[in-house]
């Protein structure tokens, strides 16, 4: 099976890129950049994940993250949490340290504002550029090229990269400075919750009142509780078919740092605090690497 679905491309110039880290998301974002023509080198700790992108797209993989940026115009990353991000950028082997003076770190981690304003202050240093641009849509709008990015940083290096993130995208919306990008992506999850454990509690009780609901949910869709959850997951929740997806720890991981960055600007999340323990509940049942709508079976 194909990693990414087809789908038209801009008219942006061909571009030397490195990608580093080819996860559920990296791999097929990875690809879109190859199928539209620019070329792609990738780096990933698994040598084996990255042979096998090379095996479908094309492009090179490189034994290191040095010699992977070496000579690029966009470096992207993809990984897993702060310490993986500075573990790619920051040192002797890290990304800043071989990328070409000018050259625009583009970072689609999900990860703090902090870490994305201490690497934008360390990339300037390096006469270098870095842009925070976390993704929303998951592992269905990464295989269509149908994410959205938001993106926090200058505005000269976000015009550099808008175009090229645009093959994989469908938005890509400059928030701010700095952390603005990941700032607005933790309000993505914030809501991304609440709405999970709503159509759950729905679903739930439409089951328990004996109702079709696929009936329910194609009915209500058409009206004012219509949300993308409820049309791309709806039917899986229904039939608890949820064995994957966007996982559990994933979304418990991207929640506390929203709520840690609630404790130091003072904001209020009481719903994501409650939804918070509801999936800590699922990981304690082994539940963790399973899709996050998996909320609906604390209440079956």
């Amino acid at each position: 099976m194909n990693s990414t679905n087809p789908r038209a491309y801009g008219a942006s110039s061909p571009r030397h890129i490195a990608f580093l880290g080819l996860g559920v998301m990296g791999f097929p974002m990875a690809g879109h950049l190859a199928r539209a023509g620019h070329q792609v080198c990738v780096f990933n700790r698994t040598t084996e994940k990255a042979q096998r992108w090379c095996d479908e797209f094309g492009g090179r993989a490189a034994p290191s993250v040095r010699e992977a940026v070496a000579g690029a115009d966009l470096v992207m990353s993809c990984v897993g949490n702060d310490d993986d991000l500075r573990s790619v950028t920051l040192g002797e082997q890290g990304a800043f340290a071989a990328m070409k003076p000018g050259a625009v770190f583009v970072d689609h981690t999900t990860a703090s504002a902090e870490v994305a304003r201490e690497l934008a202050r360390q990339a300037s240093a390096g006469g270098l550029h870095f842009i925070d641009a976390p993704v929303s849509g998951g592992q269905l709008g990464a295989r269509n090229g149908m994410l959205t990015v938001m993106c926090g940083g200058d505005a000269q290096a976000f015009e550099q990269m808008r175009a090229v993130v645009s093959d994989f995208a469908r938005a890509v919306t400059l928030m701010g400075p700095s952390g603005a990008g990941q700032l607005a992506k933790m309000v993505n999850q914030v809501c991304l919750a609440g709405l999970v454990q709503a159509l759950s509690e729905g679903i739930a009780f439409g089951q328990r009142a004996g109702l079709d609901m696929v009936q329910v949910l194609e009915a209500i869709g058409k009206g004012a509780a219509q949300s993308w959850q409820m049309d791309n997951r709806g039917k899986a929740m229904i039939a608890d078919d949820l064995g994957s997806g966007f996982a559990i720890d994933l979304l418990r991981k991207d929640l506390g740092l929203a709520l840690g960055e609630a404790r130091r600007n003072g904001a209020q999340l009481p719903v994501t605090a409650l939804v918070d323990q509801f999936y800590a509940d699922l990981q304690r049942q082994g539940a963790g690497k399973r899709d996050s709508a998996s909320l609906i079976n604390r209440l079956r």
